[in-house]
């Protein structure tokens, strides 16, 4: 006896095969998408990340923030990507902070390595416990007592100044909190934006600056006080040219290091553009310098989201 398929039984075996297809080609990308996560958290937090995380996030212990606080907003998103490259950029314009940061830093021996630091630096006293928090802030105040020495003027410097410690506070915070204007998973209401800088302010404090801002108004202002002594020194144009020109990543990580390149370019003033000598965006514009940054910062958001799935 023949058996004959009808066509409603082919189109249900043609369903079947094509749903079984599709379920294996999402669970492929998933698990692609999972495994770029998982190499781009040990970048950044290098590879005991997940010690490190159970140790910041899951640790028994007060901290002084909680999870929907505006600090934990912003320094918890994807843009702090792009914002770490704009803070650098911008942090190079002070001469003296500079000449710190050339001379007693290894951030070209161990660019990933300093990454680390300061990403577990942020982590640490955003999300951990305040007994870590001020552990790590001690070890960092202790480090700050040997930076001491000339810039190329012949200017004297030390990290432990109050008036250099507030000025990488101010264009730190200034940055993160513009790069996620720009870039970050939801927008933040004026209220929201002056919690984040008074938030923000503890640590500033607890490292040794003085008259912190308090609120994003007095960021801005500060942020412009501190203009007359800007420049562009050889120290930040080498830095702008690492960072930038020649960033310590291999052929597969520079699609997306591109786009938060371009990003963390367009976030800066447009004063500091021009004393680094960097163009508005690509082919000269601005807006299309911020949409490339939003792409490269969704596609980091995107990966990163399969591993906190």
């Amino acid at each position: 006896m023949t058996h004959t398929t009808s066509f409603g039984e082919a189109g249900f075996q043609m369903t079947t095969v094509t749903t079984t297809a599709s379920r294996a080609l999402s669970g492929a990308v998933t698990g692609a998408r999972r495994q770029v996560g998982l190499v781009v958290r040990s970048r950044i937090a290098g590879d005991d990340a997940a010690a490190g995380r159970q140790r910041i996030w899951h640790s028994e212990g007060e901290r002084w923030n909680d999870p929907g606080d505006a600090i934990c907003r912003v320094n918890g998103d994807a843009s702090m990507f792009a914002a770490g490259l704009t803070a650098l950029l911008l942090q190079s314009l002070h001469p003296l902070a500079m000449a710190g940061v050339a001379d007693h830093s290894d951030y070209r021996g161990d660019p990933w390595g300093r990454l680390q630091r300061t990403s577990g630096f942020i982590a640490t006293t955003t999300f951990g416990t305040i007994a870590d928090a001020c552990d790590l802030i001690r070890t960092i105040n202790g480090v700050h007592r040997s930076v001491v020495g000339v810039d190329h003027r012949g200017r004297p410097y030390d990290a432990r100044d109050p008036h250099l410690l507030r000025w990488v506070h101010v264009a730190e915070i200034w940055s993160f909190l513009e790069c996620h204007r720009l870039y970050g998973r939801e927008r933040l209401s004026p209220g929201l934006r002056d919690d984040y800088v008074r938030q923000s302010a503890r640590t500033g404090l607890m490292l040794g600056a003085r008259d912190v801002p308090t609120t994003a108004r007095e960021l801005d202002r500060a942020l412009e006080g501190y203009l007359p002594e800007l420049e562009s020194s050889p120290a930040a144009l080498d830095a702008r040219h690492f960072i930038l020109d020649e960033p310590p990543v291999g052929w597969t990580d520079k699609p997306v290091y591109t786009l938060l390149r371009h990003g963390a370019v367009a976030a800066l003033p447009r004063w500091a553009r021009g004393m680094l000598e960097l163009p508005d965006g690509p082919r000269g514009s601005h807006r299309l310098g911020v949409v490339v940054g939003r792409t490269g910062v969704a596609t980091l958001r995107w990966v990163l989201d399969a591993v906190d799935d």
